[in-house]
């Protein structure tokens, strides 16, 4: 296996829940030494299920190849251990409650002051500024707060994107700005302070409905399974039950579409169809059309037909299909010495783990890295 691009680059992560662990995460995978920063009693998200063998799934997800040491900021001398670990650290990453780390005596500007060399990411929920700084930001609510749940799902009750949407961007955003910080650290010698915040990787999210509602004719509405912007996009069903959807981009694949799949050559004449423009203006009759073939077909047929037109289709898959899938590349880690299957990261590189490194317990690495700064184990954390 090729070496990593980060062994050698030390973070220090004063961390919790989602963000701040999945940029980690990604760098503890490149070969960087993360030392995640906990309370005695563990980071919170340990505790939000107990899915992979008793091990929160969060926790095992994103924080992998981790060494943990419980530290109580409250105390002076935990303060102390943690002031040594940032003097020897490449990158300080923290997202705790905006003004805490300043509180602790750990504000980025001032530990590049200090160390001029040190890289610090702040990940907040709403920047550091602005009348909603202080606001409690978790996934769900920065997700209603920014209007993705307005353009997302169908209409009726409101509904939360499945997945932490708004997490998950913030910690890449976080992830490529370190990363930029580091190629300018090798060419200035000076680190920098990169700030992330949950609102404004869901702000850039919705780049593209803001854009149209403000310069536009109006946002676009939720519309389910389908595109508010391009027709025919969306679900259909087939004779046997089974659903799938369907994409088409541009003229030429409507043509395919109507040759090969329709069956309708003339379709794709048709003046109310003839443009994207048009399709979409007149989605309703389209998508019955549309629909009204797919009664008539399986799934088999109607996928060969997709095929042979080369019209874009997916299943709608539940997770137990994900697990099944033939394309879903996995990676095997240890979760309390039982192995466990994990979502390969979405990338392939050439230092790629064939097997996780388990994530730590709390404060399993601790005894070790105080040892290693010269301080007894027995030490008050």
């Amino acid at each position: 296996m090729a070496s990593k691009p980060y062994a050698g680059l030390t973070v220090v992560a004063l961390e919790q829940a989602v963000a701040a662990p999945y940029c980690t995460s990604r760098l503890a995978d490149a070969g960087a030494r993360v030392i995640k920063i906990e309370r005695p009693e563990g980071d919170f998200a340990r505790g939000y299920d107990a899915a992979v063998h008793g091990e929160s799934s969060y926790f095992v997800w994103i924080n992998r190849g981790k060494e943990s040491i419980a530290l109580d900021l409250r105390n002076g001398v935990a303060r102390a251990q943690l002031r040594a670990l940032v003097a020897r650290a490449d990158v300080f990453v923290q997202n705790l409650a905006p003004g805490a780390a300043e509180r602790l005596g750990f504000g980025s500007e001032a530990l590049r002051k200090a160390y001029p060399a040190l890289i610090t990411c702040d990940i907040s929920g709403y920047g550091e500024s602005g009348p909603l700084r202080d606001l409690k930001a978790y996934d769900l609510l920065v997700q209603a707060e920014s209007g993705l749940v307005a353009v997302s799902g169908a209409p009726g009750p409101w509904g939360r994107i499945g997945v932490s949407i708004c997490d998950i961007s913030a910690g890449m955003n976080a992830l490529i700005g370190i990363q930029q910080a580091l190629a300018q650290r090798e060419r200035s010698g000076v680190g920098s302070g990169i700030k992330v915040s949950l609102f404004d990787s869901a702000a850039e999210l919705m780049a593209v409905p803001y854009l149209q509602a403000r310069y536009g004719s109006a946002a676009p509405e939720r519309v389910g399974l389908k595109h508010p912007s391009i027709a025919p996009y969306g679900s259909f069903s087939c004779r046997d039950g089974r659903e799938f959807v369907l994409s088409i981009q541009n003229e030429r694949e409507w043509l395919n579409f109507c040759n090969h799949v329709l069956l309708q050559p003339e379709l794709a004449k048709d003046e109310r169809y003839a443009t994207n423009k048009l399709r979409t203006h007149n989605r309703v009759e389209l998508e019955a059309r549309v629909q009204a073939v797919f009664d008539g077909l399986t799934y088999a047929e109607a996928v060969d037909r997709l095929g042979d037109a080369q019209t874009a289709y997916g299943a709608i898959n539940s997770v137990h299909d994900l697990i099944q899938h033939p394309q879903l590349r996995t990676r095997t880690m240890r979760v309390h010495g039982r192995p466990a299957q994990v979502p390969a990261a979405p990338y392939k590189t050439e230092w790629d783990d064939e097997v996780h490194p388990p994530a730590p317990a709390i404060d399993e690495q601790g005894a070790a890295i105080r040892k290693e700064l010269g301080i007894a184990s027995t030490a008050t954390v």
